[in-house]
């Protein structure tokens, strides 16, 4: 997927289902990615639950939706969503949408939006259903936009004696399936001589795999991972012919 920062999209968040702790990282992640045009979160805020989201409402300027729990057992808060995700689907003013739920009922709601021709990005935690996850084009666990430390820091974290369990990070294991779809995805887009662009592989990948991420397996981007796999693979950088920018190249070990 190509990021562009000219890109409107449209945030729309799940107070129900989203822990409101991390909001700043999450908008922060959300502006890499394009202008957060639309900013709407939905909830029933009569309940205490919710009660922890207002502050980073103000400091934010996200819109709060009221919908109220008609029902016990049913979830009004998701119907509110997708109906505003349709009118503003329709309303022709932004290029994509920021589903903030880590609930699988919005996954007919990605797979539409996706038919419309709208990039969908789904943030929500790792415990968040696969169906939505795959629903859309790229998807961002909360557990790696927290601020967390990163695996090239995990010797930093290590000698630091206060670090409690609960904070190390979990990453992502590199197994033999993780690896395999590396290669595949070489070999899918690799030129005579084996060498696939880096870049084209990160979004080949991405398309095979919407929730992949370099920093789910603790690196904070692709080149220093792939570098810790020498063992499978081998880097070459060249010259792009402008001053200080590389362009990497990746090929599978014979």
């Amino acid at each position: 997927m190509n990021e562009n920062n000219d890109l409107n999209l449209a945030v729309l968040i799940d107070a129900d289902n989203i822990p409101y702790a991390n909001i700043k990282g999450m908008l922060d992640e959300i502006a890499k990615l394009g202008t957060p045009s639309i900013k709407r979160i939905y909830g029933d805020w009569t309940k205490p639950t919710v009660a922890g989201w207002k502050p980073a409402l103000l400091e934010h300027a996200i819109t709060p939706i009221q919908q109220y729990s008609y029902t016990t057992g049913k979830n009004a808060t998701d119907s509110a969503m997708i109906i505003d995700a349709m009118d503003i689907l329709h309303d022709g003013k932004v290029d994509g949408f920021c589903l903030v739920s880590s609930d699988s009922d919005f996954t007919r709601l990605a797979t539409r939006l996706r038919e419309s021709r709208m990039l969908v990005i789904g943030i929500g935690e790792k415990k968040t259903p696969n169906p939505f996850i795959v629903a859309c084009d790229k998807f961002i666990y909360i557990e790696i936009i927290s601020g967390k430390k990163l695996r090239e820091k995990k010797k930093e974290a290590a000698t630091n004696t206060t670090t409690s369990a609960s904070e190390t990070p979990k990453y992502d294991k590199i197994d033999k399936q993780f690896v395999n779809l590396l290669k595949n995805s070489i070999e899918d887009i690799a030129d005579d001589d084996g060498w696939a662009f880096l870049a084209e592989l990160g979004s080949l990948i991405n398309k095979k795999k919407p929730d992949f991420d370099p920093r789910n397996y603790g690196f904070s981007k692709l080149t220093p991972l792939i570098k810790s796999m020498q063992q499978y693979f081998e880097i070459d950088q060249r010259d792009s012919g402008k001053r200080n920018i590389k362009h990497i190249y990746v090929r599978i070990k014979e």
